[in-house]
This record gives structure tokens, C-alpha cells and sequence, in this order.
């Protein structure tokens, strides 16, 4: 399994899109095996969930996304969950226990200012 992060100083970034890069970890058996990070693209609908869909990533975990670009990744069967902050590390750890608390997405196009 594949899980993309959207980062920034090693943070998970509040908005997907909008993101210096992603970071991107290879788990099997539960533990993380290998990272790697690679740049974003410039923020253009439809362009993130077919880049990390190529990359093979079944999930992304997220501070916030839009509804229309969660629609994009459940169209390449990649799962969204938004509403996650703190450090990377922290956050994938958390998921692959099943103990990942998350809030709010954080930036629902409908309150965010773009």
C-alpha cells in the first residue's frame, strides 16, 4: 500500500493543492518500508489525483480538499481522509495503528478563499 501526504516543512499541509510536495510512503505488513517525496505540480484540477494515482497510491491523508478533488481521487479508487494535521511521521503512524484522530477538512472550498 501506497499513502501520499501533502507537506510542507515535514508537516502535513492544511490544503492538498496547495502543498511544496508529497510525501509519499510504502507500507507493508503495516510498518513504513521506504519514503520518498516528490514535487508538486502546479495546482490545476484533475492533475494531483492522476499524478499520485501513477505513483500507485491507494490513500491520501490531507488537512483539507475540495469536494470536486475528492471526487477526482475516488474516481482513480483512491481513498481521502481530510481533517488530519502535525507532523508527517506522526500522522502515518497514527493511521497504520488505527488510532488517526482527525477534525474538520480544513479547507472546504466554501469557506476558503479560493
Amino acid at each position: 500500500m501506497k499513502i501520499a501526504v501533502p507537506s510542507q516543512d515535514d508537516m502535513v499541509c492544511p490544503h492538498f493543492g496547495h502543498c511544496e510536495y508529497f510525501t509519499i510512503a510504502e507500507v507493508n505488513d503495516g510498518e513504513v518500508v521506504s519514503k520518498k517525496t516528490i514535487n508538486a505540480p502546479p495546482h490545476e484540477p484533475g492533475v494531483l489525483p492522476r499524478m499520485l494515482a501513477g505513483e500507485g497510491v491507494d490513500v491520501v491523508i490531507a488537512g483539507g480538499m475540495g469536494s470536486r478533488a475528492q471526487q477526482l481521487f475516488n474516481q482513480q479508487n483512491i481513498q481521502v481522509i481530510v481533517g488530519a494535521s502535525g507532523p508527517v511521521d506522526a500522522v502515518l503512524a497514527a493511521y497504520l495503528k488505527g488510532k488517526l484522530e482527525t477534525g474538520p477538512n480544513v479547507c472546504d472550498h466554501k469557506v476558503c478563499d479560493h
